[in-house]
């Protein structure tokens, strides 16, 4: 697997990904070539708006088993273990489990062929009850510890379900298959008698309202990533720098404003309506002025330091397990590095517009101790929205025609973007590693995302 994955999420959405091992440092930057026609860029999008709202990040610890065949090999007896070690790594498969049948079931949502899904769905619904029938085998005659396997056992239930109903909502339509559905549809009624008729693990009234049934998921879903996905501190930088120049700019804009007052009364002798007039000219300009100096004067100081910093705890012991730096902002065509211009070169004739570029960049240094969990690795993923970008595109309102038989018709197209994304990565002190993707993207979707080759002699980000 590559040591950076970018793909697409849901229809505006990329997901960022990458593994680090204990003691690691690595330093990651995002360049997002955002085309000017776009209309994208520091005065119509803040960087820092954009990184609360549209950037969600999973920091946790990582096992390769990813998907439900690898979670289900490496899946041993958790019974012979104390209650700490017991909910531990109840909670650990569990919350890999969920996050398996989540990743297959989007992958699986990538198919639109009728010939590929099917197959992949039936293989995808046997995993699930396989693996279903494993974790159950393995609950706990311990009464103390039974009320942890029945919260996993019931997210898990509930949430395998929800994952495979989704995934008959979006499928292609085929009559071929019908019967693929069909043994879907009755795992799920399977897995809905057991939780609610053998299990009992929701109330009537919980059962009856969508919205109660909702959040008891997501509260069991929170007590499962308890030990698992890392508790996070975000502290934004340069607080004390940003009120000293706001300080400064309010005192410049003053020393001008002072001089200009002190030459006003000098020329007009006595308080006159023309002296009055003049003082609310020059202040009124104060205003307009004052926040656009203060601005340019911080963009100048801020441009190149990081924004905020991150510290990544284990959520059982409080140990530190990570320290980040987060760097989010627009950057001048002459601070891009020269090897990221010389990849953008390379670019067909017809692709080589203007671009605004942001730029995200994370440098993590791991802990050299090892993880109280067991795991040698973590696993970061961001998710990008693109919809604070897709806000600014024109919709399709364009439309083809053309003649068959002497009829005319027409059909209605959607104007299409590419957005160019290019990635660097350097391993400690080790060389720079570069991957090109094109993202190409309308006003509503993702069309896809596609992976380019470099330019001679620079090192492509590996295994």
């Amino acid at each position: 697997m590559a040591k950076v994955k970018v793909k697409k999420e849901e229809s505006l959405s990329i997901k960022f990904s990458h593994q680090m091992e204990v003691g690691h440092q690595r330093s990651i930057d995002l360049f997002f070539f955002l085309p000017t026609e776009m209309g994208i860029g520091e005065k119509t999008l803040d960087e820092e708006e954009y990184y609360h709202s549209a950037m969600v990040g999973r920091r946790s610890y990582y096992s390769k088993g990813l998907h439900l065949p690898l979670v289900q090999n490496r899946f041993a007896s958790i019974n012979k273990r104390t209650k700490e070690e017991f909910r531990l790594y109840l909670n650990l498969f569990a919350y890999q489990f969920a996050v398996a049948i989540e990743t297959d079931a989007k992958e699986l949502l990538q198919l639109t062929e009728p010939e590929e899904f099917y197959p992949a769905l039936m293989e995808l619904g046997e995993s699930v009850k396989q693996l279903l029938k494993k974790f159950r085998r393995n609950e706990p005659s311990d009464e103390k510890l039974k009320s942890y396997f029945g919260n996993a056992d019931n997210y898990l239930s509930w949430f395998c379900e929800q994952q495979l109903l989704k995934t008959i909502a979006h499928r292609p339509r085929s009559a071929e298959f019908s019967y693929v559905k069909d043994q879907i549809v009755a795992l799920c009624r399977a897995e809905n008698h057991y939780r609610e008729e053998e299990k009992k693990y929701n109330s009537k009234g919980t059962k009856q309202d969508a919205n109660r049934i909702s959040n008891k998921m997501l509260l069991l879903r929170r007590l499962i990533q308890q030990g698992v996905v890392l508790k996070e501190e975000l502290k934004p930088l340069g607080v004390g720098l940003k009120k000293f120049v706001t300080g400064l700019a309010t005192a410049l804009v003053m020393i001008v404003v002072s001089a200009l007052i002190i030459k006003a009364q000098g020329v007009f002798s006595g308080l006159t309506m023309s002296l009055v007039l003049t003082l609310a000219v020059i202040y009124g300009f104060r205003e307009i002025f004052k926040e656009d100096v203060r601005v340019a004067m911080w963009r100048y100081i801020q441009r190149g330091r990081p924004r905020w910093s991150r510290i990544l705890r284990d959520t059982g012991s409080k140990i530190v397990i990570a320290k980040q730096l987060v760097w989010l902002d627009f950057m001048r065509s002459q601070d891009i590095p020269a090897a990221v211009a010389d990849i953008m070169k390379q670019r067909h004739s017809q692709n080589k517009v203007d671009a605004e570029v942001l730029r995200y960049r994370i440098s993590t240094k791991v802990t050299n101790k090892e993880f109280d969990a067991g795991y040698s690795q973590i696993q970061e993923q961001v998710n990008f929205s693109l919809v604070p970008f897709a806000r600014h595109l024109d919709r399709g309102k364009a439309k083809i025609y053309k003649e068959v038989d002497g009829k005319v018709s027409n059909e209605s197209v959607e104007r299409r973007y590419q957005v160019n994304l290019v990635a660097v990565l350097q391993e400690g002190k080790g060389p720079l590693e570069y991957a090109r993707y094109k993202v190409t993207m309308s006003r509503s979707n993702i069309i896809e995302i596609t992976q380019s080759k470099l330019p001679a002699g620079l090192l492509e980000i590996g295994e």
